[in-house]
């Protein structure tokens, strides 16, 4: 039993099912907002359409309530896709690359072994090393 829920929690602890979850709960609150959006600025429009012909009963209703139900799909799967963009773009920004370090050390051409820079004699071979 023991085993079977470390096996869960190390599952669980993945980075995937982390941001899985992040998504479902940051999705569902955006949907409820996106919602209101539609029920307090958008729906009224819709209704106040039809009302002026016939009255807005019946099947007419139904299409506007469809169409309501369908601007808020587009709308939530917009600005999901711009928030995706946003963060899948922010991760592939490159850092720039560290400004290349003048080098400390050169070799020496007798002996092939590494000296400091400002060195005029090889420490290892003893030979003249060139400025």
């Amino acid at each position: 039993m023991k085993k079977l829920l470390n096996e869960f929690k190390e599952f669980a602890m993945r980075g995937n099912v982390v941001d899985m979850a992040v998504g479902v709960v940051i999705g569902a609150a955006f949907g409820k907002i996106v919602t209101a959006l539609i029920d307090i600025f958008l729906t009224p429009i819709l209704e106040a359409l039809p009302k002026l012909e016939n009255g807005g009963t019946g099947f007419v209703g139904s299409l506007i309530s469809f169409l309501a139900v369908v601007v808020e799909f587009i709308l939530t799967a917009l600005v999901l896709f711009a928030i995706i963009k946003a963060i899948n773009a922010a991760k592939n920004i490159k850092k720039k690359p560290a400004k290349a370090e003048a080098p400390t050390t050169k070799e020496c051409p007798f002996c092939l072994s590494e000296v400091p820079i400002k060195a005029t004699r090889c420490p290892h071979c003893t030979s003249q090393l060139d400025k």
